[in-house]
């Protein structure tokens, strides 16, 4: 997997897909990365960083791997090459790097390319649920000496990450949320019924799956915080598995550490209310607001 903390944009998924396929093509052909670094002439960690998806493609290096692990089809190596320099190309994120911290593009291109999105979040609806006025007072209170200019900048990220639902075959999105994040006031009365409101008609949509954790469920097993795991439509892509805090992001994709995560949600799912009780209790804290 790429190293998503890295510098330089974090990469498009495409990008981490083709330098897992060079690498299976370099590894097919017997090569090793000197051997592959030699025929480029270059140092070996150039190839590593190319496979891991830490540096872009250049084209005349990924012809001549290509040609040197033994892919000789022209059709092939141009079909290979025309993908490469797509997935040069900065995802539609990179036009907010002025406000964009490089942990948190890593999470965006992920979010952007998966088929399946779950999470758990205990704090505050999460992000592609959000309506503009309640991302404004999230963003305001986790942000409070940003200018205005800045706050309205993340406010137009995030809802420009939601067209990731409006999409022709939009990703399976699953979440479980707190009770607390419903009855925690942000942004005042108008704001939380407006936000209710439209987490009501989220749960009308067949791609989303919203799941409510009562205070009477007790224990769990995420009280430690909220996570997201993605899950992507390329068998070369393992799940990755992200945990945030105040100042930045960790993400897993080995299998033991994924798994940890995906046993989590199972289990809240069967302890949360089920999602045909959903719609109900929200109306019902709509009357309450």
């Amino acid at each position: 997997m790429a190293d998503l903390r890295s510098g330089g944009g974090a990469p498009t998924v495409l990008r981490v897909v083709l330098g897992r396929r060079l690498q299976q093509l370099r590894e097919k052909s017997g090569l090793s990365y000197e051997e592959a670094g030699h025929a480029l002439d270059v140092t070996h960690a150039t190839v590593r960083r190319m496979e891991k998806a830490e540096v872009g493609l250049r084209i005349p290096y990924v012809e001549k791997l290509l040609r040197t692990y033994g892919v000789t089809e022209s059709e092939e190596i141009e079909g290979f090459v025309s993908l490469a320099r797509e997935a040069n190309q900065p995802g539609w994120w990179h036009r907010y790097r002025d406000v964009l911290p490089e942990w948190f593009s890593a999470f965006v291109s992920l979010e952007s390319e998966s088929e399946l999105i779950r999470a758990y979040e205990p704090h505050y609806v999460p992000g592609l649920l959000q309506t503009s006025r309640y991302a404004r007072a999230v963003l305001r209170s986790g942000m409070p000496h940003a200018p205005e200019e800045e706050i309205e900048r993340q406010v137009a990220l995030r809802l420009e990450r939601q067209a990731v639902l409006g999409r022709a075959e939009p990703p399976l999105v699953w979440i479980v949320i707190d009770e607390t994040v419903l009855r925690r006031s942000i942004g005042g009365r108008e704001v939380m019924a407006e936000q209710i409101e439209h987490l009501i008609k989220a749960t009308e949509l067949p791609y989303v799956n919203l799941q409510i954790m009562p205070y009477s469920a007790g224990s769990h097993p995420a009280m430690y915080g909220p996570f997201h795991l993605f899950r992507f439509p390329v068998e070369e892509l393992p799940d990755v598995a992200c945990t945030e805090n105040l100042v930045g992001a960790a993400y897993y994709d080995q299998r033991e550490d994924v798994s940890a995560f995906l046993e989590a949600l199972d289990r809240m799912c069967g302890q949360a209310a089920p999602l045909n009780r959903t719609a109900g209790l929200l109306n019902a804290l709509r009357k309450e607001i």
